[in-house]
This record gives structure tokens, C-alpha cells and sequence, in this order.
């Protein structure tokens, strides 16, 4: 390589290879050149570095070319001369023929030189244009690994039993037992032995019957079926479009921090579900990824259970404490109105103010506390539907009406309805709910009142209302008493 293409420190090989091939051009040419004129080169030359201009419109090709056609005609060139030699050896040479070989070695001199020339630019040029080219390769290989989709990489398994299947140390039914997958749950298959899967899942690895679970394109069909693809809003207000462009009319709002159920995705945009309907949001405003149910291990399920208990005991705890609380208003408010109908004496008592129209929990006759809570939300129904509020009579969104529900109960729960899936303790489906628990949906939630319905603030078009409990897909139900 030329010193003047040495002397060049690049980070960006295109760009050094252009620098090389002025370089070079400037060797052909016997002009000079200097490093400062880098920047002026690389802005008026083509950006890939195969096609630089070298002279008179030459390319790195063309001279590529040139050198190899060169050094043919020269091989030629020497076989005929020592052919011809041979010939005459024995000959006088007269002056005119020594003139004429005179002029014909100078010549061939000058093309050996420029041959010579040529393959320097050449090699010098062309480490750092192959180095490009190997470098390229190896990059496109891993950008399209990367892009390459995990179910592809790996074989995925899918557990198909009523209830769950054990994961055991060793392949047999003597293994100790390491975990559980529950129906639908996805592994990757690390190995088969027998009629045993050795597999990964969640934490846990080991081995399961393979008589439990389905394969190859089977098994992603019904990973596909049962994954959730969740949205994550990650700006302060999210607008959900009525088609899948920014100039599209609003749908609807959602705040920061929620999770939709994603139904499909197109040209940068997410198909969610919320309240409102199915719309569309820009994929620049939400992180996505899939869920899909793995396995537990024997630690973690204890740990599930320690936890779910511990919350019924809170959740005892903080019925029989929100029952004191609604006792204890109850009497004063009985002694308050016998005492009002001491001083007044009648019927010119005066009328109530606004904020006692609504009537204050109470506990109901079954002595529940979540039909006590069911009872008191169902008063609001007709009230406004205000994203963002809390107030119960001038206006809340679903997890603000949730919230300030419970809130006189003696119970404090997030403004969020995604937050919501996790308060309280699971119930395991609708047939089990009781009055007063927590129903969850795609950027949604609502109270169940019992009789397979829900009430809740619904949009500003119908307020707060009581509807169907199944009319969407539930996503969890906590019991919060």
C-alpha cells in the first residue's frame, strides 16, 4: 500500500477506501495530494467505493482489468521476444535494428512501469474495498439472525393436559419432581430421550412425558392461538386512532403505563382493544412483546401460594376493619338524624344538601362486604365519564371510578387498570366471582355486581353504566374482601 494511503487514519473503511483511490488516481497523474483535501474528495465522489473515478473516468475496475490484460500481453510479449532472439543470435545486428530494439525496450520499459503503477493502486485500493466487502457479509449475517424469529431458532413445546404435567429431574417417573406447566404452556426443546423431552420453560429445566405435548408447526399454530401480544403505553396520553394513520379521528384515550391486548399489527401501527372499540396507535408509542404462560417451579408455586394467602388474610384483615369503619358512621349518622328530628319537630325539616343525596356505604343484609360494595358503586349509574377523573357524581374514568368506590371502603387501589390486575388475590373465573370484585380487560375495569354483570364508567358517550360482564375478554379477577 502506498505511504500516502498509510499515513491515513479511518475509521470508516468506505471512506478510506475513497481516500486511497483519489490517492492512487493522484499517483497515475503525478499530481499531488494532501490529507486536508479528504473531505472535499469524499463529498464530491460516489459513495460506494467501488465506482470511485480514477483519471480520465477509469475505475477501480477498469484498472483491476487493465493489469491483469497487461501482464498477459507482457508474458506474450516475452515468449515472443526470446523467440525471436533465438532466431537471429547467430545475426548481425545493424544500427537501424539496434535503434529500433533500443526504442522498443524503452517503450516496454514505460508499460512495465505504468503496469507497475497500476497494480500498486490496485493493491492498494483493494484490502480495504475486500475488508469492506468481508466485513459487510458477516454483518448482513447477523442482522438477519437477529431478525430471524426465536420460534424459528428454536423448536418450541406446548403442553396439552387438563390441568398441568410435572417437569422431573431425570426421565423417568422416579425423577424428583422440579416444576409444573399447565395447559398451554410453552418450552423449548432442549432434547429427546425415549418417549421424554428434556425442556426449558420460565426458571425450570428437566425433563416431561412427551405424550403431553405438541410440536413443530402444530405447536406454534397453538402458541400463536393462546400467546397475548401486550402494548405497553409509554408516552403520557396515548391517542387510539380509527385507522392505522395519525390523521385518522380519535377513538379514544389511554394514559402512560397501560397494557392492550394487541390484535394485529400494520405498517407501524398496533390494532389494540379498549373501551371504546378496536383502533389503531402508532408503534413509536408503545412497547410490544407476547406473554405466554411458562413453567413454575416447585419454589415459585410456594411462593404463589404464601403470597395468595397472605393476601386473603390482608384482604379479611381489611373487610373486618372497612365493616368497623361502616358500623361506626352508621350509628353516628342514626344518632345525628335522631337528634335532627328532636330540634326540628316536623315537617319543615330542611332539605338535605347536594353531597348527602348519595347515600353513604352501608353493610348489606347478607353481611357482605362485596355486595356492600357492589350496592354503593350502582348508585353512580348515569353519572359522566371524564378520562382522567375521580369524583363519582361530576365524573371518573373506569380505574377512577374503581378507585374512589373502594377509597370509601377503606381501601386505597392504583388509578390504573393495568395495575389493577394485580390488587387482592385471583379468582379463577367468572362463575367463581363474588359481588364487589375487581373485573379486568384490555385498558379497562369494572365492579362486579353480581347476576354475570359488571357496573362501570364506560365512555363519555354512556357514563357510568352497568353492562354484560362477558361482553369483552376478561383478563383477570381479583377479590379485594
Amino acid at each position: 500500500m502506498p505511504e500516502i494511503c498509510r499515513g491515513i487514519n479511518m475509521n470508516h473503511k468506505f471512506t478510506k477506501a475513497t481516500v486511497c483511490a483519489v490517492a492512487a488516481a493522484m499517483m497515475m497523474t503525478g499530481n499531488g495530494f494532501y490529507v486536508e483535501a479528504a473531505a472535499g474528495a469524499k463529498a464530491s465522489l460516489p459513495a460506494a467505493g467501488l465506482s470511485l473515478a480514477l483519471g480520465e473516468g477509469s475505475s477501480i475496475g477498469d484498472v483491476r482489468d487493465g493489469v491483469k490484460q497487461k501482464k498477459a500481453e507482457q508474458k506474450k510479449e516475452s515468449a515472443e521476444t526470446q523467440e525471436a532472439a533465438t532466431e537471429t543470435q547467430t545475426a548481425s545486428e545493424t544500427a537501424a535494428e539496434r535503434s529500433s530494439k533500443s526504442a522498443q525496450d524503452e517503450e516496454t520499459e514505460q508499460e512495465t512501469a505504468t503496469t507497475e503503477k497500476e497494480t500498486d493502486i490496485v493493491e492498494a485500493v483493494d484490502p480495504v474495498l475486500d475488508e469492506e466487502e468481508e466485513e459487510s457479509t458477516e454483518e448482513e449475517k447477523k442482522e438477519k439472525e437477529e431478525k430471524q424469529p426465536e420460534e424459528e431458532k428454536e423448536t418450541l413445546i406446548i403442553a396439552q393436559v387438563n390441568d398441568y404435567v410435572n417437569i422431573r429431574s431425570i426421565p423417568s417417573t422416579d425423577g424428583e419432581i422440579v416444576g409444573k406447566l399447565y395447559n398451554n404452556s410453552v418450552g423449548v426443546l432442549v432434547s429427546e430421550e425415549d418417549d421424554w423431552y428434556k425442556m426449558k420453560s420460565g426458571n425450570v429445566e428437566g425433563y416431561v412425558k412427551a405424550e403431553y405435548f405438541e410440536t413443530g408447526d402444530k405447536a406454534k399454530k397453538i402458541a400463536d392461538e393462546v400467546g397475548d401480544r401486550i402494548a405497553t403505553v409509554n408516552t403520557e396520553t396515548l391517542r387510539v386512532r380509527m385507522e392505522a394513520s395519525l390523521d385518522a379521528g380519535i377513538l379514544g384515550l389511554v394514559p402512560g403505563g397501560e397494557e392492550l391486548t394487541v390484535l394485529e399489527v400494520e405498517n407501524g401501527f398496533a390494532k389494540v382493544s379498549i373501551e371504546e372499540g378496536d383502533g389503531w396507535v402508532s408503534m413509536d408509542y408503545v412497547e410490544v412483546r407476547t406473554e405466554y404462560v411458562t413453567a413454575e417451579s416447585i419454589e415459585e408455586e410456594k411462593a404463589r401460594l404464601e403470597k395468595e394467602q397472605k393476601a386473603r388474610e390482608e384482604a379479611k384483615k381489611a373487610a373486618e376493619a372497612a365493616k368497623k369503619k361502616l358500623r361506626e358512621e352508621q350509628q353516628k349518622k342514626e344518632e345525628e338524624k335522631r337528634a335532627q328530628e328532636a330540634a326540628q319537630q316536623g315537617a319543615d325539616e330542611a332539605a338535605p344538601a347536594a353531597e348527602e343525596q348519595v347515600s353513604a356505604p352501608v353493610i348489606s343484609s347478607d353481611g357482605s362486604l362485596g355486595t356492600a360494595v357492589a350496592n354503593y358503586a350502582k348508585q353512580f349509574v348515569g353519572n359522566p365519564y371524564v378520562y382522567g377523573g375521580t369524583s363519582l357524581t361530576n365524573g371518573a374514568d373506569c380505574s377512577g371510578f374503581v378507585m374512589s368506590v373502594y377509597k370509601n371502603f377503606g381501601v386505597s387501589l392504583p388509578h390504573s387498570s393495568s395495575a389493577d390486575r394485580n390488587v387482592g388475590y385471583a379468582v379463577g373465573s367468572l362463575a367463581e366471582a363474588q359481588p364487589g370484585d375487581v373485573i379486568c380487560y384490555s385498558g379497562h375495569v369494572g365492579i362486579y355486581v353480581g347476576g354475570g354483570q359488571i357496573v362501570h364508567a364506560s365512555t363519555e358517550a354512556t357514563g357510568i353504566k352497568i353492562s354484560n360482564a362477558s361482553y369483552r375478554k376478561i383478563l383477570a379477577i381479583r377479590r379485594i374482601f
